[in-house]
């Protein structure tokens, strides 16, 4: 396992990349040059090792439900790979798995209206007319979220 230091030298190699010391000596890395509203790559890099890359968009890593993988145990070649990959990943817009949605509404037993929206593929939003009611990061928290409060999808 790499020490804290030797993350530090690799992760400060990518120029790109912005620290920013946080709590409890940990350090995140942002790369500002995101054309996505995420920025952040590396996450909680902590003195013990610990730390997380910004995997969500990527197929060949296993993240956790914020998008993150754990680079505790990476080698020097797995975490600059990985680190890399994350980069080129906010660097582009579309992605493969990115279908497009059409405006879905939900309607309750008063026959009040929300309508479910896909922003983009991080970003679920559901309106009221043309008030935002919420953001979610799936459609499955959204539609729960319309379930918990009463909805149910509008057939046409």
């Amino acid at each position: 396992m790499l020490t804290f230091e030797e993350k530090l030298e690799i992760i400060e190699s990518f120029e790109e990349l912005t620290r920013h010391n946080v709590s409890l000596g940990r350090v995140n890395f942002h790369f500002e040059g995101s054309i996505r509203e995420k920025k952040t790559v590396v996450y909680h890099l902590h003195p013990n090792g610990n730390g997380f890359v910004y995997t969500a968009h990527l197929n060949d890593y296993p993240s956790d439900a914020k998008g993150m993988t754990n680079i505790r145990d990476c080698s020097e070649e797995d975490l600059r790979r990985i680190i890399a990959a994350s980069i080129d990943s906010l660097l582009t817009e579309e992605l493969a798995d990115f279908e497009p949605f059409s405006d879905e509404p939900w309607v309750n037993a008063n026959g009040q209206e929300l309508t479910l929206t896909r922003e983009d593929a991080d970003t679920w939003s559901v309106y009221a007319d043309d008030m935002l009611d919420g953001i979610f990061t799936t459609y499955d928290e959204a539609a729960s979220y319309l379930d918990q409060e009463g909805f149910s999808k509008k057939t046409r």
